[in-house]
């Protein structure tokens, strides 16, 4: 039995081709973290969808803090089981082995660098299954910067948490009890948050409501893609105002030509779209010309 194992974390994300951390987990780089927090769920959510990654959001979460910040970082997961007295034996070996101290949950905690998010699958324990409380929040908030958690289990110490500055906590429920009989099957390993599959290195997007597991390989073109839709909003409900094109013209799959060159003539030209022009439409321009553009299927 192994925790953190490198090559085994490294095997599962085998799409991720770019730079990765010291555990093997995916480098995700900073500034799509930074790009993240001006967008919503609903873009974040969209180019996952059509991709075929249906199982990435879970919403039936409490927040630490109700006042609309955002929880975005790369994903540390761990996994969790009920006792059983020779399983938590084998494993609690296994642990000291590779010289770690404490309990399972602070083992986790212990490895976090800058930007990590805790994703922890307590299987909904919340008696008995507090994975934070005010002493780990603390630590949490002290080695990852912007991080927090995501316990599908319980927490406790509430109001010490809630002092905590910096980060968010999404969780299931509220216990007094401190945290007791629990055993770790996996520590940055697949994990299930509710009706969500996470990976280590996955970036972990918190907001509107509920986590959003973007998966490592797909960020810059969810990034991108989340971009594109904003601005194409912004262009839309001008359009729309002006009476240039109709609601169902906007909400078409594919524009046509005509709206794509009104739309890069717009963010060249509005002082809305400057932040938007580094942006590539050859592939928008490809199905526009593919005559598919005809298409009056509404986006999602």
């Amino acid at each position: 039995m192994r925790f953190n194992a490198k090559e085994e974390i490294m095997s599962i994300t085998g799409q991720w081709k770019g730079p990765r951390l010291e555990d093997g987990r995916p480098y995700v780089a900073q500034h799509y973290l930074d790009a993240l927090r001006s967008m919503t769920l609903e873009e974040v959510w969209k180019p996952i969808f059509t991709k075929g990654y249906e199982n990435q959001f879970e919403g039936r979460l409490k927040t630490l803090h109700n006042d609309g910040r955002k929880l975005i970082g790369r994903a540390v997961t761990c996994t969790f089981c009920p006792t059983r007295p020779d399983l938590h034996e084998t494993a609690l070996a296994a642990g000291r082995a590779e010289g770690r101290n404490g309990n399972y949950n602070q083992w986790v905690i212990d490895t976090l660098v800058e930007g990590d998010v805790v994703v922890a699958d307590m299987y909904d324990k919340i008696y008995k299954g507090t994975f934070l409380g005010g002493n780990l929040t603390t630590a949490i908030a002290t080695r990852t910067k912007t991080g927090g958690g995501v316990i599908w289990g319980g927490i406790r110490d509430v109001e010490q948490m809630e002092q905590v500055e910096g980060v968010q906590v999404y969780y299931r429920g509220i216990d007094p009890t401190p945290i007791r009989d629990f055993i770790m099957t996996g520590f940055n390993t697949p994990a299930r948050i509710g009706n969500a599959v996470c990976l280590p290195g996955d970036v972990v997007f918190g907001a509107g409501g509920g986590v959003l597991f973007i998966p490592s390989h797909l960020v810059a073109e969810v990034v991108d893609g989340a971009a594109k839709t904003h601005v194409k909003d912004i262009f839309g409900f001008e359009m729309i105002s002006q009476n240039v094109f109709t609601t169902a013209q906007i909400d078409r799959n594919i524009w046509t030509t005509d709206m794509l060159d009104k739309l890069l003539r717009f963010i060249q030209e509005d002082p809305r779209g400057a932040e938007y022009r580094s942006l590539d439409w050859s592939e928008e321009y490809k199905l526009a010309n593919s005559g598919d553009a005809d298409d009056t299927q509404t986006a999602l």
